[in-house]
């Protein structure tokens, strides 16, 4: 190829430019605006991810194994009650929104008022709870009644849901990333300044309250006025009764996700906890890849479902393009599994190399039940998938408990791998409706040019 001067490059890049600009100005203003809000929700994914890995590992780092654990089990712990603040309404108050937008202020009033009874109740479950499960531990109780003093505050994700039905998500990302930012920056100082174990706990927290205040400055200057709002009962009513599965299912997912870290905390103490938190942050920050991807081509399989040649072909390179890309990752993540811990978090997490080593693997599984999701909805089986995340949470329980007493937190990696495997892949197997699905997973082993056929 042959060189270019600056004048070509420069003539390149204003013609690309314009070429860019007649293509957008083709797409109607709906679509462009679909288009940015989704960038915005990816951004903003992107850049707590990577950020969020950067502080987290220092915090680790700072607060070695032991304070490491205990921060992370009241974490987990909150984090299971937290998830009854949202009563399974965030959908739920967009599709009302956008069904019917003369009804907006009364959604709203309602669905503020039923989220934040829920807050404040699991807040007050969350903190009885630890005084009857861990009555010795003063730590455990100072950091969750923290932690649950934040979750108050998320009732104000109301606001964002009002942002989500206007299609107007980069009010409610720069909210949510300023507060980020800062208590991200807080976190930073209070390891340079040798602060206590709680403080994290208190930034932890206190992001969650700055995030509500900028929902409701944000809300206010695009003209809302939250005491405009208005509560009733009948809108009540009829919002938890579609809500209560969605609610159990986010519960059932919190569940699968955090038990782990509680048990371990509880069976085998702080320590261990510390060290499979440490690993679980490595492995799980893949997650976001295979959710990008089944966004990118959803569509096209969704439309190609009264062609079954097409259908069947698209789903099969969907789940051999994502096993390919989670077995790349889950082999060079395993073989550097212990340079990586000592990398990122020092020696004295040395211990969660092996634990990684095995967690990883889990990503396999994670990928292929993301990756079902367009089967899930052109297939009209969205329950099914309640079912199999309260198996798989049923599965990681037992496991774990027989597991963590002789294998502490490689017991758990080895539950969370076998556990995402039923719930991912394997559940799948029995039922019929379920069993083809299940037959295009486990092809997706095979050799197979993941390519072929995305047309």
């Amino acid at each position: 190829m042959p060189c270019l001067t600056a004048e070509d490059r420069l003539l390149t890049t204003r013609t690309l430019g314009t070429r860019i600009s007649q293509e957008l100005d083709r797409l109607g203003p709906g679509l462009r605006k679909i288009i940015g809000n989704t960038g915005w929700l990816m951004i903003d994914r992107v850049a707590r991810i990577a950020l969020g890995l950067f502080v987290g590992v220092w915090v680790a780092r700072y607060l070695g194994p032991l304070r490491f654990g205990s921060l992370n089990f009241a974490v987990a712990f909150v984090a299971i009650f937290g998830s009854l603040t949202t009563l399974g309404l965030e959908m739920i108050v967009v599709r009302e929104i956008v069904r019917n937008p003369s009804d907006a202020h009364e959604v709203l009033g309602t669905t503020l008022a039923l989220r934040s009874a829920g807050a404040v109740a699991a807040a007050l479950i969350a903190v009885g709870a630890i005084r009857v499960l861990q009555p010795t531990d003063h730590v455990a109780f100072l950091l969750v009644s923290i932690l649950s003093a934040g979750i108050i505050f998320q009732a104000f994700d109301t606001i964002d849901s009002f942002f989500l039905s206007q299609v107007q998500s980069k009010i409610t990302v720069w909210a949510k990333s300023v507060a980020f930012l800062i208590f991200a920056g807080v976190k930073i100082v209070a390891i340079k300044i040798h602060a206590p174990l709680w403080m994290f706990a208190v930034a932890t927290a206190g992001e969650t309250v700055l995030g509500a205040v900028g929902l409701v400055i944000g809300y206010r200057l695009t003209g809302g006025h939250i005491l405009a709002w208005r509560a009733r009962k009948s809108r009540a009513i009829q919002l938890l009764g579609q809500s209560w599965p969605i609610l159990f299912s986010g519960l059932a997912i919190m569940i699968y996700m955090r038990i782990d870290t509680i048990m371990l905390k509880m069976m085998r103490g702080d320590a261990a906890a510390g060290l499979y938190a440490a690993a679980t942050r490595v492995s799980e920050v893949w997650y976001f890849i295979p959710m990008a991807i089944v966004a990118s081509v959803s569509p096209a399989i969704i439309r190609a479902k009264d062609r079954p040649d097409v259908y069947y072909s698209r789903l099969r390179s969907l789940f051999s393009a994502v096993t390919f890309l989670a077995c790349v990752i889950g082999s060079g993540v395993a073989l550097a599994s212990n340079l990586i811990i000592r990398t990122l978090y020092s020696t004295s997490y040395s211990s969660a190399g092996p634990v990684l080593a095995v967690h990883i693997w889990a990503s396999v599984f994670v990928f292929l039940g993301v990756a079902q999701a367009p089967w899930d909805i052109s297939e009209n089986l969205l329950k099914m998938s309640l079912y199999r995340t309260i198996a798989g949470a049923i599965v990681n329980v037992l496991i774990n408990i027989f597991l963590i007493p002789g294998y502490s937190a490689m017991g758990a990696a080895i539950a969370t791998v076998i556990s995402y495997a039923i719930s991912g892949v394997f559940a799948n197997a029995f039922h019929s409706k379920t069993r083809p699905l299940f037959y295009l997973q486990m092809n997706s082993f095979l050799p197979y040019k993941f390519w072929e056929g995305a047309a």
